[in-house]
């Protein structure tokens, strides 16, 4: 099927424990709950699309192993389709170790496995399906040479882009000036624009710098103040929902699926910032990354509410 967005990115097989508190190094803490679940950046922005409703296409790499065959017929099961999704003998399908505390706070190891054999060459076989999409969203949990290669071939057919640069690694500059969209936390957005994002000051100070080297449109967290988007028609600042928080794992790829799901219909950067907040904070309301994200019907309610 022709998708109407395309991601470019991970897959892997998530190890959750949830507890009082996060461990402190070389601390061992007890856990109340463990979850093993499907999770990656790739597949929670797929999967968050697919349930807001639109057609998605998911691009990237298992391994040769009983949990990557699992991953792709659960990501199937939801409405994706992983006929792009190449196996890779040589390596497990990736694995997050995710520790959860009571306030829903998070920390996560990745171990990429197949995830990092992701290659220019493969995303160039699919050139078709980049190009007949609406929008090509990817991450850093595969490599920055496959999202390169994605995001050519998607400005070269007019499609947009949309990058979460997660995990934080240098891009290169190339990279910036095919980004449409990058929605950084605010620790990527210090490791790419060296600004310690704290407030709005310093929030409205990185997301200028980011578009100074040829982004389109920036969302990004501002502390206390909210969260900042800025796109060609000024600033926006967007309302942080409130819900109770149990487990943030999977809120920004929340964020992210729900981002492309609004730029693809059509509404305006204030409206779609808004849409893809509700949703990331509708996200955080259930422990485990996949069982948080939200259907369109939870997010029309929270935004209802408002």
């Amino acid at each position: 099927m022709n998708a109407d967005i395309v991601v470019v990115g991970s897959i892997n097989t998530d190890f959750s424990a949830r507890g009082a508190r996060l461990p402190r190094p070389g601390e061992t803490v007890e856990a109340g709950e463990f979850h093993v679940g499907l999770g990656g950046k790739g597949t929670n922005q797929a999967v968050t699309a697919a349930r807001l409703g639109l057609r998605v296409a998911l691009l990237g790499r298992i391994g040769s192993d009983d949990r990557g065959r699992t991953a792709l017929a659960q990501i199937r099961s939801e409405g994706v389709d992983v006929a792009r999704v190449g196996e890779h003998p040589g390596e497990p399908t990736g694995a997050a170790l995710i520790a959860v505390d009571s306030a829903g706070e998070k920390m996560i190891v990745v171990a990429p496995g197949a995830n990092a054999r992701l290659t220019a060459d493969e995303i160039e076989s699919h050139a078709g399906a980049i190009r007949s999409a609406r929008i090509v969203v990817a991450q850093l949990e595969v490599p920055v040479a496959a999202v390169l290669a994605a995001f050519r071939l998607a400005k070269s057919a007019g499609v947009r882009t949309l990058l979460d640069p997660a995990p934080a690694r240098p891009l290169p500059d190339e990279l910036y000036a095919l980004t449409d969209a990058i929605k950084p936390n605010a620790g990527e957005a210090e490791a790419l624009t060296g600004i310690a994002v704290r407030d709005r000051t310093t929030a409205r100070a990185a997301a200028d710098a980011l578009r100074a080297r040829g982004v389109g449109m920036v969302v990004l967290p501002a502390g206390d103040g909210g969260d900042l988007l800025v796109a060609a028609d000024g600033e926006h600042w967007l309302p942080r929902y409130a819900v109770e928080t149990v487990d943030a794992t999977g809120a920004g790829d929340a964020l992210a699926g729900a981002l492309a799901v609004a730029l693809v219909e059509g509404r305006s950067a204030r409206e779609a910032g808004r849409f893809a907040t509700a949703a990331a904070a509708l996200a955080t309301t259930k422990f485990g990354a996949i069982a948080g994200l939200p259907r369109r019907a939870e997010v029309d309610a929270l935004l209802a509410a408002e």
